[in-house]
């Protein structure tokens, strides 16, 4: 994912794109640097597209917080502690539920 990436039949065309854009925001000598140092071991860059893999990738852990789909795409609203999560409501659904049971 270098110089190369510039070419128009890449092997990995949407991570090329991706890593082009990168650049753009961070500047090629930081992107420059953060494959670098993926293609030398460290978890810092990694892409895999096409059966193609560059850099490396990030330790797997057993000790790690998984999200499930009852939180994707959750957006938290004012005054919501997540007791909403799993409950098949969105956030504030549950808070007029909330407030519901505490007028009786």
């Amino acid at each position: 994912m270098d110089a190369r990436v510039r070419q128009v039949d890449h092997p990995m065309p949407e991570m090329a794109t991706f890593v082009a854009k990168l650049r753009s925001a961070f500047g090629d000598e930081a992107i420059d640097e953060a494959v670098r140092r993926g293609k030398a071991g460290e978890p810092v860059f990694y892409a895999c597209e096409n059966g193609r893999a560059v850099g490396t990738a990030s330790p797997v852990s057993e000790n790690v917080w998984r999200a499930n789909s009852d939180i994707w795409d959750r957006q938290y609203c004012p005054g919501c502690d997540g007791e909403c999560v799993g409950q098949g409501v969105g956030c504030k659904e549950w808070l007029k539920r909330a407030a519901g049971k505490e007028k009786l």
